[in-house]
């Protein structure tokens, strides 16, 4: 058979009319969808009824589907000649482990593309009525993961006007304790935006040193986290 592209899709941070208008048209030809969790559950409807569905999410603390394993699946669908498409959510190239795909299509010979996706580290904020730039308090932004805590340069962060943090909802008293330590005010803003433009969007906000106390028992993920005095804007925005 003849072998056809995979495309990687970006689905953006939650609610379907995020969709680019490009993905749309892709995933209405899909004939194998291979989707991850955070996705919309009305995005499955994008595709034809015929279409083979593959959930392959990964959750943190959940089974979750083998990198590997993903790798095999888009190449073996794409051999037997099937248009294939790579679900992610947010945009395929922001923390969305795409190299490791990218690379089994290449050494398998199978076309591809990626499409952009709107990423919740920009649409989160904006959701959440926060701008992550002001020509005064916000010159500059940094979008990082704090899945793994210990490796990052906190001394340099700390320096930052505004950070925005993806995946770091049960990483959130290392977060706070090493932006204090670095020379972070008690009194920084931080607003936490969960499942960030679905109709279970919820924000709380507070500063460094009370934002602990405000969460306490509470399940923050999946959240973006952003840190700096652009979240004392939203009052007025």
């Amino acid at each position: 058979m003849t072998k056809k592209k995979v495309y990687i899709v970006g689905a953006g941070p939650g609610d379907v009319a995020y969709l680019t208008v490009k993905a749309y048209r892709i995933l209405a030809s899909a004939e194998v969808l291979i989707y991850d969790a955070l996705v919309d559950r009305e995005l499955l409807e994008c595709v034809p009824p015929n279409c083979l569905k593959l959930d392959v999410g990964k959750r943190g603390g959940k089974p979750s589907t083998p990198q590997g394993e993903i790798n095999s699946l888009l190449v073996k669908y794409c051999r037997e000649g099937q248009q294939v498409v790579r679900l992610k959510s947010g945009d395929p190239f922001i923390f969305g482990r795409c190299i490791s795909e990218i690379e089994a299509l290449k050494s398998a010979g199978c076309e591809y593309e990626v499409i952009p996706g709107i990423s919740s580290a920009l649409a989160a904020p904006l959701l959440a009525g926060i701008p992550l730039t002001d020509t005064v308090i916000s010159r500059c932004f940094a979008v990082l993961t704090a899945h793994e805590p210990e490796v990052l340069d906190w001394e340099a962060l700390s320096r930052l006007e505004t950070l925005v943090i993806l995946m770091g909802g049960k990483n959130l008293a290392e977060i706070v304790h090493q932006l204090l330590r670095y020379g972070k005010s008690q009194s920084t803003p931080i607003a936490i935006i969960r499942w960030a433009g679905t109709p279970s969007q919820e924000v709380w906000t507070g500063e460094l040193g009370n934002i602990l106390t405000k969460t306490t028992g509470l399940y923050l993920s999946p959240s973006v986290i952003v840190i700096g005095e652009v979240v004392g804007l939203r009052k007025f925005l």
